[in-house]
């Protein structure tokens, strides 16, 4: 994807018709919004907040009228848009002046964590809410479920799954978020720093203030029970995707140290992707690594 990264780079326009055109497909097909939202990135971080702000601005103008001849509702994408590439434009020139991919990743997270918090706070009763926007898709499930399988335990499921919603919904945000601030800052270092964006990223390491509250808030939804304990558990979600991004980037660098790295490293990532249950041990390797630094433990890291 070099070329399009250097067509953004072209000018103004070409990088708007990007963020923009991408933006609209979207909405059909929903990954192709982390090209948007990397577009947005990449041009803030090569020429910095004002020129990415007018690359924000001047995108949801286009994406307005775009919306407007194509399904007749610019409000909608008008809100999309600023809710696309706001975070994107913000976490970026974070990026830029602070210089830390680590930094960014974890003011996302914690972010999101706030989020979550003031959700409750503002609807105390979340659970309720999903699963009224559930009750149709439980519905269905019913309706076409297997003999084997008793409606009582499909409800149990979709009532279970109710409680964590809410974090599920801002860990979705959180990755296309990260996703397009990443795939921005692997352009950047295309185009200008060859090899970078892959130092930064098996640079990622927590710090110890982040992985003393996760701590603390694991022990919270341990020791307590209804809604303290809820809300514990959907921050949870946000903060063991982030150390299991931490510890698949320990496990990557163990990894490229073996002979047969080339196989390995797709087969690690691939794993991670199909097999969820493999991100427990690499997220708990994530945490430990913030006081062990278990990088540093790891023998003949040059071919990393």
């Amino acid at each position: 994807m070099e070329f399009l990264a250097t067509y953004i780079m072209r000018g103004r326009m070409q990088a708007i018709i990007v963020a923009s055109t991408f933006a609209v497909l979207s909405l059909i097909f929903p990954p192709v919004s982390i090209v948007s939202s990397a577009s947005v990135a990449l041009v803030t971080l090569r020429r910095g907040a004002t020129e990415g702000g007018y690359i924000l601005i001047c995108a949801c103008l286009a994406s307005v009228l775009l919306g407007f001849f194509l399904i007749g509702n610019y409000q909608a994408l008008l809100i999309y848009g600023l809710t696309l590439w706001t975070p994107i434009w913000l976490i970026s020139i974070v990026l830029r002046e602070g210089r830390h991919l680590f930094l960014a990743v974890e003011i996302v997270i914690v972010i999101a964590a706030i989020a979550v918090l003031g959700a409750y706070l503002y609807q105390p009763n979340l659970a309720q809410f999903w699963q009224t926007l559930l009750n149709p898709m439980l519905k269905a499930t019913l309706a076409n479920s297997d003999s084997n399988v008793s409606a009582t335990e499909i409800t149990q499921f979709f009532t279970t799954t109710s409680h964590f919603m809410t974090g599920c919904a801002a860990l979705s945000y959180v990755i296309v978020v990260l996703a397009g601030l990443f795939l921005g800052r692997g352009w950047q270092a295309v185009l200008y720093n060859p090899g970078g964006f892959k130092k930064e990223y098996l640079a990622l390491r927590g710090q110890s203030e982040l992985a003393i509250a996760t701590l603390a808030i694991l022990g919270t939804g341990l020791l307590f029970s209804g809604q303290v304990a809820e809300i514990c558990w959907n921050i949870c979600i946000l903060l063991f995707v982030l150390y299991a991004l931490i510890g698949t980037t320990i496990l990557h660098c163990a990894f490229a140290t073996l002979k047969q790295s080339r196989f390995l490293l797709p087969f690690l990532y691939i794993t991670m992707m199909i097999i969820p249950q493999a991100l427990i041990p690499a997220a708990i390797l994530g945490l430990a690594d913030t006081w062990l630094n278990l990088r540093n433990k790891i023998p003949n890291q040059t071919s990393v």
